[in-house]
């Protein structure tokens, strides 16, 4: 059977519970049309490029799939028929991911990272010093008011 990486977007308000529900629902999807669900990743609340349908955030989650191209097409049906999904991409794959996706190796490298004591404390900033890499340039309260005709 052929692989494929299913990637939707559910809407905002959403809990991560009705998510999880949720993918559990799509993934009956392709076990009742003899399609297997190799793995699931959710990526969480994340920050959208753009407004989508006025959501500004979305729950990103992914399926990898081995499935027959009908399942895959049920599964699109009832994806886009769901409310609570915003967007979603189906994507035929080669072979299937062995390892964590980017976007996980990302959350695990934040983890590991943690609070960064190499930055220094923004609080401690001199507020007098000229700010930048333009120490000739007036600060904004010493320019002249600008007069608009």
């Amino acid at each position: 059977m052929p692989f494929y990486e299913h990637v939707f977007l559910a809407r905002q308000d959403l809990a991560p519970a009705q998510v999880e529900t949720m993918t559990e629902a799509f993934g009956k999807i392709i076990t009742d049309n003899s399609g297997n669900i190799a793995g699931s990743e959710y990526w969480g609340l994340r920050t959208l490029a753009y407004r989508i349908a006025k959501n500004r955030k979305a729950h990103y989650v992914m399926l990898s799939l081995d499935a027959p191209a009908p399942a895959i097409a049920e599964l699109e049906r009832q994806v886009g028929l769901n409310e609570d999904v915003i967007r979603y991409m189906t994507v035929r794959v080669d072979a299937l991911p062995t390892e964590p996706s980017a976007m996980m190796k990302r959350g695990e490298r934040e983890r590991e990272r943690g609070d960064r004591g190499d930055r220094p404390d923004r609080g401690d900033r001199d507020r007098d010093a000229p700010r930048g890499d333009r120490p000739d340039r007036p600060r904004r309260e010493d320019r002249p008011a600008r007069a608009f005709a």
